[in-house]
């Protein structure tokens, strides 16, 4: 879609948008799931989830990349993270991956040299590992071991951990499948059909 596309569309929204959908956002949000992927433009949570607007609290990363919790560190990822669990009381999150990922890709072949800020980022926050499916170019195993190893981080959350273990918050692993449009489900025997 070219941008003049999405400029007229954005000049129409809200002549498309019932009237009191907007009154109804306007008093807040109160949102179902934190919804945690990357910022690939193929990925479009609404979309793959069928999502209204106010249901999916959003945080796209590079990667879906989330960084380790410090204490006296901060980031934008990490106080989304605290905003959408402590402040809004989501009940659900899920973290979702996605075959074809670039960062997945580049953290276990390189090639973001031409990118000092994504090989930092990445550096710092990423965690490659040793699977490497050679035969497949869409990445999926490396990409459904980084969402695992993503669910690890984010359990290191004292806030998140808390929850999880009161029940008042489930952690859900997704990975996305660009080609098929499939999504599955981590589970103790690796990645299952959702």
């Amino acid at each position: 879609m070219e941008f003049h596309h999405l400029v007229q569309h954005a000049r129409t929204h809200s002549l498309r948008r019932p009237r009191e959908a907007g009154r109804r956002l306007a008093l807040g949000q109160s949102p179902t799931a934190l919804f945690i992927t990357c910022a690939d433009s193929r990925i479009v949570p609404a979309a793959i989830t069928g999502a209204q607007p106010g249901s999916l609290f959003e945080l796209r990363t590079a990667g879906n990349v989330i960084p380790p919790y410090g204490e006296h560190s901060t980031s934008s990822e990490m106080a989304t993270i605290e905003f959408a669990i402590v402040h809004l009381g989501v009940r659900e999150v899920v973290v979702c991956g996605h075959s074809h990922c670039g960062a997945v890709q580049a953290l276990h072949k390189g090639g973001v040299d031409h990118l000092p800020l994504m090989r930092r980022w990445l550096a710092d926050h990423g965690q490659g590992s040793t699977i490497v499916a050679e035969a497949d170019p869409g990445m999926r195993a490396e990409g459904q071991h980084h969402v695992t190893a993503q669910l690890e981080k984010l359990d290191d959350y004292p806030f998140v951990r808390e929850r999880v273990q009161s029940g008042a918050l489930r952690v859900h692993g997704w990975f996305y499948d660009i080609e098929s449009g499939d999504v599955l489900a981590h589970s103790p025997d690796g990645f299952v059909p959702l």
